[in-house]
């Protein structure tokens, strides 16, 4: 302690400090703090004025509170004007950064003055001469634009806030125990204004969160209403616990689309009523925003079309809670969509899969390279990455998405076929024999009966998983896969003894004979090549067995 400026600490001296700290933490409100603090400086430390600049979110630093201990009745005189003015930063960091470092206080002579940029706030104080100068000449007077600053932080060590203390009574530059006073006190200072803080931040967080339960009570029993109330279906799927999966809550229009109560729907989850085939859509849909086309179970033991829309609804403490679904009824778009569908793919007398749709089956079942490749020797053979990439474009990378996955189609006499019991995929190229003279006869209303009646024929021969396609005109096509080549002529003398028997047209007995020509088809192979080989061989077929008057002269037709 410094004991010619401060010869001895009068106990009434620190009553007044340590009152005045006590006024700092018993204020509620910021402003108050604030003020308690200026005042503090005043009434506590032999000060006559006090300002603090706090800093605002930006980073400025705003006058925030003023105190002038020598204005008439305890009124702020002529630095009350400063209140509301902002300071920069960078201004206030210049100024910490010039002034002498006492402790935790920074001490700006007026000498260094030019340090204090027109953007901090200032007042102009008291002229030198209005100030009694010590008797001493060892205690250095008090200058008008002396600086005493001291910056309060938080006790995470964030700056909050600079007070600024002037015109100390005794007209000196503060001695050792007044600095430590003062330090003792922006210490404080900067735990009550955080405190302070703290509190106003919390009573905000009370009203937020009162408004917020409000409005919540409000929306949930808005969402109540439109859920219960919504036209379409409504349904809410657990995603965690015991219930996981399962419909928690249906409204009353879900319950009417699928003809089920209540009770049963919330026993069930959509994975329970999703008809077999459509439960992958089901599993990629079961997220934020996830949208299917799916075909859900009625009580009856039909199938309802509809159009599942999923929402995800979370918080941010648990993430994801449950799946707000909208179930709407698309049952009638979604039969005119696959009547349309059925119509594009399909001969419009025959009912059969026509020659677009016999194409794309074929081409699900064929891809461009006829042999797959040994992985594991190409890549062995290789001298450098060159062969690795090559051969991994070449064959995972074709045309068709199944790559190693897919199985090749071969050819009967394929070693490859050796596996499979010398078994490939049969086409059976169908051309009538005796359909033209009975259009020429009888019109083409019989032409179309007897198309029909070989059309219901064929099917009734052929096997489940087969195809029988009407080509064009009177040409059929049968793919059957997995036979060899004395099974396709079996199924080849079947289809024509299925077809030789006389039809009842109009009253009266028609027939027809066929021709028909075997190919097989194999990867590596395009689609016009596999339906032109076996036209060909039916076409050879045709010109053995046909006499002068059953079309031995009619022209070669290739398939399209």
């Amino acid at each position: 302690m410094d004991t010619e400026s401060e010869p001895y600490v009068r106990l009434a001296t620190l009553r007044t400090l340590h009152r005045v700290i006590a006024d700092l933490n018993a204020a509620r409100s910021l402003a108050g703090t604030l003020q308690a603090v200026v005042e503090g400086a005043v009434n506590g430390l032999g000060f006559e004025a006090a300002v603090v600049n706090l800093v605002r979110p930006d980073g400025d630093l705003v006058v925030a509170a003023v105190w002038d201990g020598a204005a008439e009745d305890n009124v702020a005189g002529g630095i009350d004007s400063l209140l509301g003015q902002v300071g920069s930063r960078e201004s206030w960091n210049r100024l910490l950064n010039v002034g002498e470092v006492w402790g935790s206080l920074v001490f700006v002579p007026h000498e260094r003055s030019w340090a204090c940029n027109p953007d901090i706030p200032a007042w102009g104080g008291t002229s030198a001469g209005e100030l009694t100068p010590a008797a001493s000449p060892s205690f250095d007077p008090w200058h008008p634009d002396d600086l005493l600053l001291a910056p309060m932080y938080s006790l995470g060590g964030e700056l909050l806030g600079v007070l600024s203390v002037d015109r100390p009574r005794n007209g000196r530059r503060p001695g050792q125990w007044t600095r430590e006073s003062l330090e003792m006190f922006s210490q404080q200072a900067g735990i009550a204004i955080g405190n302070a803080r703290l509190r106003a931040e919390m009573q905000r967080a009370l009203i937020r969160l009162e408004r917020e339960q409000h409005t919540l009570r409000a929306s949930e029993e808005s969402f109540r209403q439109a859920f219960e109330y919504a036209p379409s279906g409504m349904a809410i799927t657990e995603l965690h616990g015991a219930q996981r999966g399962k419909l928690t809550r249906v409204n009353d229009a879900l319950c009417r689309l699928l003809g089920r109560p209540r009770a049963s729907l919330q026993r069930q989850g959509f994975e329970d009523l999703v008809h077999p085939e459509d439960e992958g859509l089901l599993r990629r849909v079961s997220a934020e925003n996830g949208r299917a086309e799916v075909r859900l179970a009625r009580r009856d033991g039909g199938y309802q079309w509809v159009f599942l829309r999923n929402s995800v609804v979370a918080d941010t403490e648990e993430g994801a809670r449950f799946l707000l679904t909208h179930v709407e009824d698309i049952e009638d778009r979604k039969r005119h969509e696959l009547q349309l569908v059925h119509r594009a793919s399909h001969d419009a007398l025959t009912g059969l899969p026509n020659a677009a749709e016999l194409k794309a089956r074929l081409r699900l079942r064929l891809c461009e390279h006829p042999k797959e490749p040994d992985v594991r020797a190409v890549m062995g053979a290789g001298s450098g990455a060159e062969d690795h990439s090559y051969n991994l474009a070449t064959y995972g990378g074709s045309a068709y998405d199944g790559g190693f996955d897919h199985v090749h189609a071969v050819l009967p006499e394929d070693p490859a076929a050796e596996e499979r019991g010398g078994r490939g995929l049969a086409v059976l190229f169908c051309d009538l024999d005796g359909f033209k003279s009975i259009n020429d006869r009888f019109g083409h209303g019989a032409g179309d009966a007897v198309l029909i009646e070989v059309a219901r024929r064929l099917q009734h021969v052929v096997r489940e998983g087969d195809t029988v396609a009407r080509l064009g005109g009177d040409e059929f096509v049968v793919l059957a896969d997995g036979l060899g080549r004395d099974e396709a002529k079996d199924l080849a003398g079947r289809l024509r003894t299925a077809i030789i028997p006389p039809m009842r047209v109009d009253g009266r007995a028609v027939r027809v004979g066929v021709s028909l020509g075997i190919g097989w088809a194999g990867c590596g192979m395009s689609i016009d090549e596999v339906l032109h080989t076996a036209d060909e061989r039916m076409y050879l077929e045709k010109r053995a067995r046909a006499g002068a008057a059953s079309g031995g002269n009619r022209s070669h037709r290739r398939a399209g």
